[in-house]
């Protein structure tokens, strides 16, 4: 078995890995398109049934490494996610590519949580985890786009050759994971209890319920601008921006969400109670610089918002797993974050498939510039839903019992007792 820091690095590696497959195909879509002559809102579907197969996972298997381990679900997404890998290479078309991105979704969407609550278990403290688990998703995509670029425009067999190398770090890590110590106990093993947490449900235990609702808006708000990257990124720097380089499409793809791993790494060296606005407010403004880059069609100041967008989704998102991470029983933290990845990915994918609809209709930069509007109003509706949630904590606080002690009614005739004697529980003097 591997000892504590080498398993937390494990598990962040092969988190980021499977994230890494997200973004892999991003910078092909348009040799895709030509290849095969498929439409922009064939695009977005071929981008969206990834999402839902990686939901109908979240919903069944999401939470099944609770009742039989992180090992053999991280493991066995692995190796489904190694045959996703290996569809795409011998794809001829876009149903092959929807057969591949369907296998390669239903792994991730198995994986996703099983990896975030490993890192969490395994963490040398909370902080470092929530850290890494929020930042992974980013370095791996981050990853992805880089590297498939930059495969399609130097290597040989630029549509084979990333999916051929990516499958077999899938099944190296595959049997790495296997090495790692189960730090939670499954909260059952029973065959039955195990079939029925395989029926399509979504839960949240009780105690975590108040902050995983209070933060749906900042998750929708990050995951959608990731969507808005992933789906219609490589287009718009294409048809928009005027890049015709492969490489330089997966850098500029890569920069959004490498500078989300900065933002959730730099987010700590700013004080706890301004890390969520922080999140937000370069979130917005990024978005509003890459929707002034794209009616200007500046490419230099669509890789500036893009940088400053990416940081804001880092650090929101990073404020995001914190919070539920310590909100969480560590015993069905794979369900909380199963669940939290459900709005994520939905976040991620309806809008980006309502886009590629819009595309055929509207054109591609008008509804880009209308989804960034949109971005904009999520990112507004998070900022208010962090304020009622900081007022109620702040209620919460006030009617806690200990601090309702400190509060005595005193009527005109009643002796006065000091706070010091009602914590001792002395009598009132006479």
């Amino acid at each position: 078995m591997l000892n504590r820091p080498v398993s937390f690095f494990v598990a962040g590696a092969a988190g980021a890995a499977t994230l890494t497959a997200a973004s892999a195909p991003s910078p092909l879509y348009p040799v895709y398109q030509r290849l095969w002559g498929f439409s922009a809102f064939t695009l977005t579907v071929i981008f969206a049934v990834y999402v839902f197969a990686l939901l109908a996972a979240l919903l069944t298997v999401g939470s099944l490494s609770d009742r039989v381990g992180r090992r053999p679900v991280a493991s066995g997404a692995l190796v489904l996610l190694a045959l996703g890998m290996l569809l795409f290479t011998i794809a001829g078309g876009s149903g092959g590519l929807m057969a591949a991105r369907i296998a390669q979704g239903f792994a991730v969407g198995a994986a996703t949580g099983t990896f975030t609550a490993m890192i969490m278990d395994s963490a040398p403290s909370p902080r470092l985890g929530s850290i890494v688990s929020s930042a992974v998703p980013s370095l791996g995509i981050a990853i992805g786009a880089v590297l498939a670029g930059a495969l399609v425009e130097f290597a040989p067999l630029p549509r084979q050759l990333v999916f051929w190398i990516l499958a077999v770090v899938y099944l190296v890590l595959a049997a790495l994971v296997w090495l790692i110590p189960e730090r939670a106990r499954p909260a059952s093993t029973s065959r039955e209890s195990i079939w029925r947490s395989l029926l399509p449900s979504a839960g949240l235990p009780p105690a975590t319920r108040p902050a995983f609702f209070a933060l749906v808006p900042s998750i929708g708000a990050t995951w959608a601008l990731a969507g808005l990257y992933l789906s219609l990124g490589s287009s718009v720097l294409g048809t928009v921006l005027d890049v015709h380089s492969h490489f330089v499409v997966g850098i500029v793809l890569g920069v959004f969400f490498t500078a989300g791993v900065s933002g959730a790494v730099g987010s700590t060296v700013v004080p706890p109670q301004l890390r969520e606005w922080f999140g937000y407010g370069t979130l917005t403004v990024g978005v509003l610089v890459t929707i002034a880059a794209t009616l200007m069609s500046e490419l230099p100041l669509y890789v500036v918002g893009s940088v400053v967008a990416g940081f804001g989704f880092g650090a929101a998102f990073r404020f995001a797993v914190n919070a539920l991470g310590e909100a969480a029983p560590v015993a069905q933290r794979g369900e909380v974050f199963a669940t939290m990845y459900i709005v994520s990915y939905l976040a991620f994918s309806v809008p980006a498939l309502a886009a590629g609809l819009a595309v055929e209709r509207f054109g591609l930069e008008p509804t880009t510039v209308a989804y960034g509007a949109l971005e904009v109003a999520l990112v507004l509706i998070a900022m208010v839903a962090g304020i009622v949630r900081a007022r109620r904590r702040i209620s919460e606080n006030e009617l806690r019992p200990g601090a309702a002690s400190m509060l005595v009614l005193r009527t005109p005739n009643m002796p006065r007792q000091t706070t010091h004697d009602i914590e001792c529980g002395r009598p009132t003097d006479r």
